[in-house]
């Protein structure tokens, strides 16, 4: 049974797949990464699964990469450091790659990761008072692994305006950047995600697993040197002086050396 993630079928064959880590606002650590990939894994060969739904325990709906985890790496061996760096690339194609519609139930905030959960997402429905942003540069850190993903989903002349900024944005901007469908109050979030699931229900489930095939075929390519560039990339920023610092600056509650 997995600890970090929580998984539902209804009759319908509707899966919920909730990061349930709502102590430490579902930051993706390295169990939960893992038990991501394991889900989708079983997921997509569930015949009896027709969509697959992300959603969030807790207020949050995804916090991005648990700090901790992350500085982590930085004191890791090499061998160790790149590993981690491939999980969350591992785990984002997983979630990419997963042959059922996948509808996310963003109910509260979504940082970096989140962000990123939102992108491989076919349907991102975002509660109206969530606040999003790509905070990576504000901790010394860039967003590596996310980044193929994102691009996809906003494309480079809406990415700049917040891939490097780290400032928060509200779900009517999530929207406008092409991250996420639509905005709903809180209250109607539920409803509106059963309204994108709803049709699937009728739908062949072998062609929609074909069409969803095609759509990534001619969108933006993501292939092994895609994924392997934002692996080096996140490596590298890893090992430079920046991110501990950022991160070191976080745990101890005060500004890091750059901040004015």
């Amino acid at each position: 049974m997995p600890d970090t993630i929580r998984i539902t079928t209804d009759p319908r064959g509707v899966a919920t797949l909730t990061l349930s880590r709502a102590d430490k606002h579902n930051a993706l650590s390295r169990q939960m990464m893992d038990e991501i990939i394991e889900a989708c894994d079983t997921l997509g060969n569930d015949p009896a699964v027709r969509v697959v739904v992300l959603a969030g325990d807790g207020p949050t709906f995804c916090a991005g990469g648990d700090l901790g985890w992350m500085k982590a790496q930085m004191i890791a061996d090499a061998h160790t450091r790149r590993a981690g760096a491939r999980i969350l690339a591992q785990m984002l194609q997983a979630l990419n790659l997963l042959p059922k519609p996948l509808i996310a139930r963003v109910h509260g905030n979504a940082f970096g990761g989140g962000v990123g959960m939102m992108s491989v997402a076919d349907v991102a429905i975002v509660s109206d008072t969530a606040r999003l942003g790509l905070t990576e540069v504000k901790l010394g850190l860039i967003p590596a692994t996310i980044g193929p993903y994102v691009f996809a989903r906003m494309g480079e002349d809406k990415a700049r305006r917040v891939f490097f900024s780290a400032r928060l944005f509200g779900a009517a901007e999530a929207v406008n950047l092409n991250l996420a469908a639509r905005s709903v109050p809180a209250a109607e979030l539920d409803a509106a995600v059963e309204a994108e699931v709803a049709p699937y229900l009728q739908a062949a489930p072998g062609a929609v697993a074909a069409a969803k095939a095609q759509c990534r075929a001619l969108g933006l390519t993501i292939n092994e040197a895609v994924i392997e560039d934002s692996i080096d990339r996140l490596v590298a920023v890893w090992e430079g002086g920046e991110a501990p610092e950022g991160i070191s600056a976080f745990f101890e509650k005060r500004k890091p050396g750059w901040a004015s």
